[in-house]
């Protein structure tokens, strides 16, 4: 369980270049390592499965309890080391109360927080912000610092500063251009897009194994207690070893360039009630696979790929047509929209009524909790599950099946379609949160006759 937590003084400050950059140098070492992500984040976490082929998992505790986390931790947690990748800064959180922080995923699990600043233009300031991280809370986790950006004719001076107030320095990573990661509005650039992205990465290896003090994070690491797990986790557990193979209900589930965002947990909590999840490109597969009882649509960038998904109108058409026949489905914002008649009018699925369009402005953002208003495919009436909305594009038909209430300011408004056999809509569902959702999409999965 040798752990640490990479966080920053703010969005932007090197975080994730700092994180890649750790990872890919212990891994050199032969290390056995897992990662996560704290937060709702899709796209680091799949960046880190696809470049360094480890298991990466998400840790939040807006959808989890304290033990929840620990359970998730202890059993994705790395055999040599786990790093776990903070989000925003580290107090930051929802609303002034910053609920949800990086620092409360380090507090529940257990692990030494190291801070990440970008310190160029600095000198003693940087030591009056890590000691103020540090006094913030009276159990703050911070137990180091890594400056991102700065000169090796600089660290010297600022890890004096800072071992002056008692405050461990792991070294820096200078400022190197080239190896600088693109983004979009939803995050990183997916892995896929990266024509030299082996490149980046062991240039940043490189930096980290000559500037960075990876001996003193791997002994700050094991310095971690033991966590010890739930009951109700050993319990699922046991249980899930213990279903026949053979009685394993099918799942499709999409899983392309245009089709990414899903969340490893709702992946495993299937698997762990029982089911078989079969994987298909809607772009390049004309058909589903056979003899499925459920349909999985889950999160992407359907417009960056309208027309190869519009094209192939034979798979499109089958969509449409078992769903209409009643299989059990959830499609969330990306499969959500193609699902639709049209992504700015270029033909989709067909099967929700409407266009989706592009806006200049993020529609929905943050953490909300959303409320059944009738009996549907994943819950009863007035059962809520807490989920997570981020997106540009907006439908002329989201739905009214469910009331949504923000997390920060409590505002509510309807969303989402929903019935015996559906759930559709923007917001992305965690199922962990609430696992019965989970278990009454694979009871009616295994219900459904064709």
């Amino acid at each position: 369980m040798n752990r640490i937590l990479i966080s920053g003084t703010n969005s932007n400050c090197g975080k994730t270049t700092i994180t890649m950059a750790l990872l890919a140098a212990f891994q050199n070492r032969g290390l056995e390592i897992a990662s996560f992500k704290s937060g709702p984040d899709y796209i680091d976490p799949m960046f880190h499965r696809k470049v360094f082929n480890v298991e990466t998992h998400n840790l939040d505790p807006y959808f989890s309890t304290e033990q929840m986390l620990c359970d998730q931790f202890i059993r994705n947690c790395g055999k040599d080391l786990s790093i776990i990748e903070g989000a925003m800064g580290f107090y930051d959180g929802i609303g002034v109360e910053g609920r949800a922080s990086a620092w409360e995923v380090a507090k529940s699990i257990k692990a030494p927080a190291v801070l990440i600043i970008d310190a160029k233009g600095m000198s003693n300031s940087a030591a009056a912000i890590i000691k103020g991280f540090k006094e913030f809370k009276e159990e703050s986790m911070v137990e180091g610092v890594i400056f991102n950006g700065i000169s090796p004719m600089l660290y010297p001076l600022l890890r004096d500063i800072v071992e002056k107030e008692g405050i461990k320095a792991y070294g820096f990573l200078p400022r190197e251009e080239k190896y600088s990661i693109g983004s979009r509005n939803l995050g990183l650039i997916t892995a896929d897009e990266i024509e030299d992205i082996k490149e980046k990465i062991n240039g940043l290896r490189e930096l980290a194994e000559k500037y960075i003090d990876l001996d003193g994070l791997f002994e700050l690491a094991k310095s971690t207690p033991i966590l010890e797990a739930s009951e109700d986790y050993k319990e699922l557990i046991e249980s899930s070893a213990k279903i026949d193979s053979d009685k394993k209900t099918r799942i499709a589930v999409s899983r392309d360039n245009a089709f990414c965002f899903m969340y490893k947990e709702n992946i495993e909590i299937l698997e762990d009630l029982g089911c078989e999840l079969v994987f298909f490109s809607p772009l390049e597969d004309g058909e589903l696979p056979k003899d499925i009882s459920g349909l999985y649509l889950c999160g992407g960038y359907p417009e960056l790929y309208a027309g190869e998904l519009s094209k192939n109108r034979k798979l499109c058409d089958e969509i449409k047509d078992i769903i209409e026949k009643g299989i059990p489905t959830i499609a969330e914002c990306g499969g959500f929209m193609y699902l639709h008649d049209s992504i700015e009018n270029v033909p989709m699925v067909g099967f929700i009524k409407g266009n989706c369009i592009k806006t200049d402005k993020l529609q929905r953002f943050g953490y909300i909790e959303i409320t059944a208003l009738e009996d549907n495919l994943l819950c009863k009436k007035d059962d809520s599950i807490r989920v997570h909305e981020f997106h540009y594009y907006d439908s002329e038909n989201c739905g009214e099946k469910f009331m949504a209430k923000k997390a920060s300011n409590g505002l509510e408004y309807l969303c989402c379609h929903g019935s015996d056999s559906l759930y559709a809509g923007f917001p992305h569902i965690y199922l962990p949160a609430n696992p019965d959702f989970a278990k009454s999409f694979v009871k009616n999965a295994r219900n459904w006759k064709g």
